[in-house]
């Protein structure tokens, strides 16, 4: 029997989004709080911004994720791009797990007769798929932006989370041989 796409996209993009927290969780790992707080220049963003940033988009797009808009009216959006003077990285780190939950839970109940309903987004109709690889491609982003910083305070100290420069070649070999013995 065929598998059904529906379940197996519900499998993958789980897959995805756990992979891309993991990926910002192992380079957050690697920051003391100094370069976690740290801004690259006054327009930019520190990895600690981002961070309360991504778990204040994943509270208000997965609370309530099929029965309400996923911009909450109480969401302030704009104050997640400041940390106060008193923050810790404790509670923003305790927050950005809190909210991934929320995610994790909302997509890890939903069934595939779920992709095809509408879900709001500021009021804008989407599939529950169309949000669910919105969210997976503002994941990757905001990833991507958290492994750079990480790698750009750390300079040579950097633990890299993929394939290291000049082993490419090595870790392909490494790979065929693996996924040959698979077979």
């Amino acid at each position: 029997m065929a598998s059904d796409f529906r379940s197996d996209y519900l499998e993958e993009v789980t897959r995805v989004l756990r992979h891309h927290k993991q990926l910002a969780d192992d380079a957050m790992a690697q920051l003391d709080d100094e370069q976690f707080f740290a801004l690259p220049d006054p327009e930019s963003n520190s990895v600690a911004i981002i961070v309360k940033h991504v778990a204040g988009n994943l509270r208000s797009r997965f609370t309530d994720f099929l029965s309400s808009d996923g911009e909450k009216p109480d969401r302030k959006r704009d104050q997640e791009f400041i940390i106060a003077k008193h923050a810790t990285r404790r509670a923003i780190l305790e927050d950005w797990e809190k909210q991934w939950q929320v995610l994790l839970d909302t997509v890890e109940s939903l069934q595939p007769d779920d992709l095809a309903r509408t879900v709001t987004i500021r009021a804008q109709p989407h599939s529950v798929l169309q949000a669910l690889s919105r969210n997976a491609t503002h994941m990757a982003y905001h990833t991507g932006q958290i492994v750079f910083l990480a790698k750009h305070w750390k300079s040579a100290d950097w633990k890299t989370l993929s394939v290291a420069k000049g082993q490419s070649e090595q870790f392909t070999a490494e790979m065929r041989k693996k996924f040959a013995d698979t077979k």
